[in-house]
């Protein structure tokens, strides 16, 4: 299984890391609309959708992505869009959460489609758009995602139900407990902080999530860095509640090792869209 993760951590490194590097936002893009495709194909599954249909589903969103770029749209501000996506995000979130497992199966079907098709959309817009406000702006989104997983991984080995006597969601994800979600938030305020600082100190050319938040004032950087790390939990347990309702592990096998792609974006869904929000206003 180890070996197995390395390989496609290396392989996946190898394509999308030229690929943001590249001088043009346009091969960062067209990998990300792949991934998307790929979770869509996901999505379909998890819902119940036989294999064409699945594969159709994915044609969509591909289709949706395409039709946005070539709109233009990677260009536009589009802060009511965002808005919107992020209020959805926070609303349905904690409507879902609060059903639990139980309740994800009174939900219509095809409004569960529609909706997961809309939020990959969502947030391959958030992605592209972010690499073309610049790398520094979109490596402050990924990096808050993945260092609220790593804090939380760590901080709930050390501190896990030692303060608290509840794990977060039981019946969702069982290995999540609320010191793991307090040290992920932690973490990802002092990322902010720092990279605040180090945006200014040397005067970066193109802001960060958190250069944009603290140039709003100060006190509004860790509202939005907790806010933005209690989201990447929100979008983590929505998957697993829907994995969970579908009796699967993995949203596929996609990925050796890792699952599939929407175990692997889970957490960014929301947060793409939100941080687009958060800059945009």
């Amino acid at each position: 299984m180890l070996k197995q993760r390395v390989i496609t951590a290396l392989v996946l490194l190898a394509i999308l890391l030229p690929a943001l590097f590249y001088p043009s936002p346009v091969p960062f893009a067209a990998v990300a609309l792949a991934f998307m495709g790929a979770g869509a194909w996901e999505w379909g599954r998890l819902n119940g959708l036989a294999g064409a249909a699945s594969v159709g589903l994915g044609a969509a969103c591909v289709a949706m992505c395409g039709a946005a770029w070539a709109a233009g749209w990677l260009h536009q501000p589009l802060p009511w869009l965002w808005a919107i996506g992020g209020a959805a995000w926070v609303l349905c979130g904690a409507l879902l959460l609060r059903g639990g497992v139980a309740g994800w199966p009174h939900v219509p079907r095809l409004l569960r489609i529609v909706g997961g098709v809309l939020a990959l959309w969502l947030a391959w817009l958030a992605v592209a758009q972010a690499r073309v406000a610049g790398i520094n702006y979109l490596l402050s989104v990924l990096t808050l995602v993945w260092m609220a997983d790593i804090a939380a991984y760590f901080a709930g080995r050390a501190f896990g139900l030692k303060f608290t006597k509840n794990k977060l969601a039981p019946a969702i994800s069982p290995g999540k407990s609320w010191e793991g979600v307090w040290g992920g938030m932690l973490g990802v305020l002092l990322l902010a902080v720092c990279w605040a600082w180090a945006d200014a100190y040397w005067h970066a050319q193109v802001s960060s999530l958190y250069s944009h938040l603290a140039h709003r004032g100060w006190w509004l950087l860790p509202i939005g860095a907790v806010f933005m790390a209690a989201m990447s939990v929100v979008g983590d347990l929505v998957e697993s509640l829907i994995k969970r309702s579908a009796g699967v592990k993995d949203s596929s096998g996609l990925l050796p090792g890792h699952g599939g792609v929407l175990d692997r974006i889970d957490a960014l869904l929301p947060t793409l869209p939100l941080a687009m929000m958060l800059s945009r206003f």
